[in-house]
């Protein structure tokens, strides 16, 4: 069962017909990939396995939590700003720092907010400390503390329905990238079998010729290259067996477009999103189910991205408001290279 399928049963039958969106993925997708284009019937093969990715994505995109007012005045009363920010003045000078978010608005001058998926690291500390039972306080309690940093905004939209429509379009293309990555790894993995292929066969040649030169004369090097001969012809064999099951480089175009329609009528095995639920105390400590202490339980999703060395990310839709932006910093970290 696939990650999605764990997060919300499946109720009814995904539909595979083809709207506008897939249309222009299709042409994004054969942008990426031009020799698509000269594959058999290529529109009618990646419009269906697309739309299929699509309608899939979206129902998932829709069940995500509602956006919410990321503002120093929302910080105490929004739990999930609360868990995302150690401040309330953290909020507008970690935000403010998305080049991104500048740009956004500067593209959009007469908008006074926009909505944005916020990425976040999430760590996830054990330890031990004291708490208060009644009368009496218990020390050295085990517990767990989340924390959030390395803040990032990369995707806004001017309403939440457009930034949601957004994630859509860019999760399905990353599935497409991960069949794209399939077909490239193929192909490097053929030309490493042709070169080993070359080499063994150049080695067989050599061996085959010096037996036939020598063998009267020194008959213990003759039976050393006899078994040598015999090791190279049965990694011959395997090589060419690996070469097989890669297929014909005449087949190529017809390999890379079934590689990409199975991609993408799979999407739950190539996009990594599950929910996470937490009650946390106003100390982002965890509060265990049927544990006493007050707290606020959260639910947002957590994303393996391909491109991040730092595996999983935790997200949330937010809005943020112009007024609240501060000028950008002359220094922007490293990390903000990376997506949602």
């Amino acid at each position: 069962m696939g990650f999605f399928d764990r997060l919300w049963p499946r109720k009814r039958a995904i539909p595979v017909q083809e709207t506008a969106q897939t249309r222009a993925l299709v042409e994004r997708l054969t942008v990426l990939s031009p020799s698509l284009k000269l594959a058999r019937d290529y529109h009618e093969r990646l419009g269906p396995a697309l739309a299929h990715s699509v309608a899939y994505v979206r129902e998932i995109v829709e069940r995500l939590p509602p956006a919410r007012e990321a503002s120093a005045a929302n910080w105490l009363a929004d739990p999930y700003i609360h868990a995302f920010f150690a401040a309330p003045d953290e909020v507008a000078h970690v935000l403010s720092r998305s080049p991104e978010l500048h740009a956004w608005f500067e593209s959009h001058p007469l908008a006074r907010e926009t909505w944005a998926v916020l990425g976040m690291a999430m760590l996830e500390r054990r330890g031990f400390g004291a708490e208060q039972h009644g009368d009496h306080v218990h020390t050295d309690v085990a517990r767990t503390t989340l924390s959030f940093d390395d803040h990032q905004v990369r995707v806004c939209g001017e309403t939440e329905a457009d930034l949601r429509e957004q994630i859509v379009q860019r999760v399905v293309e990353q599935i497409a990238l991960e069949g794209l990555a399939q077909i490239g790894a193929d192909e490097s993995r053929r030309d490493a079998l042709e070169q080993e292929r070359a080499l063994l066969r150049t080695r067989r040649q050599l061996l085959t010729r010096q037996g036939a030169g020598t063998q009267k004369m020194v008959g213990e090097r003759a039976v050393a290259n006899a078994a040598e001969l015999a090791q190279l012809q049965a990694q011959i064999e395997t090589n060419e067996q690996a070469l097989a099951a890669l297929g014909l480089k005449t087949d190529a175009l017809e390999h890379e477009i079934e590689v990409i329609c199975g991609v993408l009528t799979h999407p739950a095995q190539h996009a990594n999103v599950e929910m996470r639920q937490v009650r946390l105390s106003p100390m982002n400590v965890v509060i265990e189910q049927g544990a006493p202490g007050s707290g606020a339980e959260i639910v947002f999703p957590l994303a393996r991205l391909p491109a991040s060395p730092q595996g999983v990310r935790a997200f949330s839709l937010i809005y943020f408001a112009r007024a609240d932006l501060m000028p950008l910093p002359k220094m922007v970290g490293e990390h903000s290279r990376f997506v949602i």
